[in-house]
């Protein structure tokens, strides 16, 4: 059966992927090199992606940088998300009473992004993490807790991946199988990839979507077993109270 899928628009989200923080304007040259498109594509698509209010192109630099109607959609996705409404204030209560990071966050490709994130830690962190902020699946918490519960194809071909570009793939896949028993047993994953920050991660079991993660981290000297055995229940009964908030609500056709 022939593909379905429009070559051209594909190829033009890929362009608009290749802008990530840090990379406020992008020349043609580099957004080829970001996405392996041909530079006549690129400069085709851009172009296009101008006309379409998408991009914005800075002439003195030669180079495009993302248009305001890009943040409209991130803005509209947000608050369309019957996930996000009901999640949202339970995550910010728990962050509150425990004095606690909690985020909210699903898989894109090789990287989980970050839905929402409440920052409420017990001591100052040099570490931000915003909505629409990305983290390795492989390292985190977060993206193993998704690996977790992954259809098998698609962590088999993020396995692939991985083992192609990283030298300490049989350690972290060890790991990895580590984080994906700890969920099957104990409903989370701990993990502490960035020096002095643990984390836990659930992921929802939601009756009308899938692939949505739930975090909750501190930044401690502690070890991620003295810190999950204290937040590993408040985890879990928020991951209860967002799963019933989620699934008692009328949709009206609300994105999920």
């Amino acid at each position: 059966m022939a593909s379905t899928l429009n070559r051209s628009l594909e190829r033009g989200m890929e362009i608009l992927r290749a802008f990530r923080p840090g990379s406020t304007l992008l020349g043609n040259g580099e957004i080829a090199e970001r996405t392996g498109l041909s530079p006549a594509t690129v400069s085709r698509l851009t172009q296009t992606l101008v006309a379409g209010g998408m991009l914005a192109h800075d002439r003195s630099a030669r180079a495009y940088r993302l248009a305001a109607p890009v943040l409209s959609l991130a803005h509209a996705m947000r608050t369309g998300s019957v996930v996000l409404q009901a999640a949202a204030p339970l995550m910010r209560t728990l962050a509150e009473k425990l004095r606690i990071n909690v985020g909210l966050a699903v898989a894109d490709r090789a990287e989980m992004v970050y839905l929402e994130s409440i920052r409420y830690n017990r001591r100052a962190s040099l570490r931000n993490v915003v909505s629409g902020q990305r983290v390795p699946i492989e390292l985190t918490s977060l993206g193993r807790a998704w690996l977790a519960v992954a259809p098998a194809d698609a962590r088999e071909a993020l396995y692939a991946e991985f083992a192609a570009r990283r030298t300490d793939w049989p350690r972290l896949r060890k790991d990895i199988d580590k984080s994906i028993e700890s969920v099957a047993q104990r409903g989370w994953c701990a993990a502490s990839w960035q020096p002095e920050v643990v984390a836990l991660a659930a992921p929802l079991k939601l009756e009308s979507a899938w692939g949505y993660v739930l975090n909750v981290s501190v930044s401690s000297t502690e070890s991620p077993s003295d810190v999950a055995a204290e937040l590993g229940a408040p985890l879990l009964a928020l991951s209860q109270k967002i799963t019933r908030a989620v699934d008692t609500r009328e949709p009206a056709g609300a994105m999920r």
